[in-house]
């Protein structure tokens, strides 16, 4: 899995922004200025999501490609070693994280969201 996909199916998602908010080649994905999905630019092998604490845990029982998130909170982040991953799984993982985030967004912020669709 190449960069460009991640970087495409991110797109797609509603009211997403790239970002450097770290160095310049730590790419974040934020949807209203929350991170959701983080990923090495030179070196992308592996992306780092949210995920259910439960979900995350038998993830990384089930793939040897997933593990804690990397410079994380364990208990809530994955990071997933695109090598070898299935490509649909890691697009629902990323869908999933982008979920987790919008639901915790504040009624305000999740209003401003529905706005972007008109």
């Amino acid at each position: 899995m190449f960069l460009e996909d991640i970087i495409q199916f991110c797109g797609q998602l509603l009211g997403v922004e790239e970002t450097f908010p770290f160095d310049e080649k730590t790419l974040v994905w934020k949807v209203m200025n929350k991170m959701f999905c983080v990923g090495d630019v030179e070196n992308f092998h592996s992306i780092t999501v949210k995920c259910q604490p439960d979900r995350a845990l038998l993830l990384r029982e089930e793939h040897p490609q997933i593990g804690p998130g990397y410079h994380m909170n364990n208990k809530h982040w994955i990071t997933i070693n695109l090598d070898g991953m299935d490509q649909p799984l890691v697009f629902e993982l990323i869908q999933n994280s982008y979920q987790l985030v919008v639901q915790k967004l504040p009624v305000k912020q999740k209003e401003q969201l529905k706005e972007l669709t008109i």
